[in-house]
Order: C-alpha cells, then structure tokens, then sequence
C-alpha cells in the first residue's frame, strides 16, 4: 500500500478537495492510503475520502509527516501552498520541504506537479 501525504493552506484547501475529486477514480482503484494534516483531513472527509489526520499544520502535522517522510512510510506529498499569504509555520513547511529533498520523496507544491507526479507514480503500481 502506498502512504500519500495531503497537505493545503487554508487558500488551498478547496483546491485540495477537487483535486481528489477529480483523481477519485484513480485514487481507489489502486491501494492508496491518504494521510493529511488535520484540517485538510477533515476537508477531505467531508469529501468522502478516507484519511488519517495528524494534527493541523501549525501544531505539528507538517513535522508529523515529515516524520513519515523519514521513516519510509510516506511515499509521495501533495503540499498545495499559498505563493500568496504568510505562513507563522513558514519554518516548518521549509523542514518538510528539506526532509523530501533529503529522503528523495517528491512533494508536489501546486496541482498542475501534483498531476503529472500522481499520474507518473500510480501508472507504475
């Protein structure tokens, strides 16, 4: 089973929502585990996708997954992040960010990445 992280500021958070909707029949037709930070999680549930939440990005979900980045277990991160607003948690997005480049774990930063990334990894299961 694949661990795929998402991950959306609070502009994003939509965006993240029709991203899966659009990939709904992609994402259940191989063995994918959905995991997220809190709010997003909750965001996609509402959805109907399955998803295990780690706490909201700013309380340490961001260095959750980051974790789970570092363990092996999270194969894949779909971050989708706001160009435009300031983040308090700026600093902990730069360790994810850091941590992916380290584990060579791709994290995609915005849904035309995010596409061809899901498209790429899942054609190859």
């Amino acid at each position: 089973m694949m661990e795929i992280a998402i991950i959306a500021h609070d502009g994003k958070k939509v965006d993240m929502v029709q991203f899966l909707n659009k990939n709904n029949e992609l994402l259940q037709n191989v063995k994918i585990k959905l995991i997220a930070t809190g709010t997003t999680g909750s965001k996609a549930e509402k959805a109907g996708f399955k998803v295990k939440k780690m706490l909201s990005g700013p309380m340490g979900g961001d260095a959750q997954i980051a974790a789970r980045v570092a363990e092996g277990k999270t194969k894949l991160v779909l971050f989708f992040k706001d160009p435009l607003a300031s983040h308090a948690h700026e600093v902990d997005i730069n360790m994810l960010l850091r941590v992916c480049d380290v584990h060579n774990v791709p994290i995609a930063t915005n849904e035309a990445t995010a596409q061809l990334v899901l498209n790429a990894i899942l054609s190859k299961l």
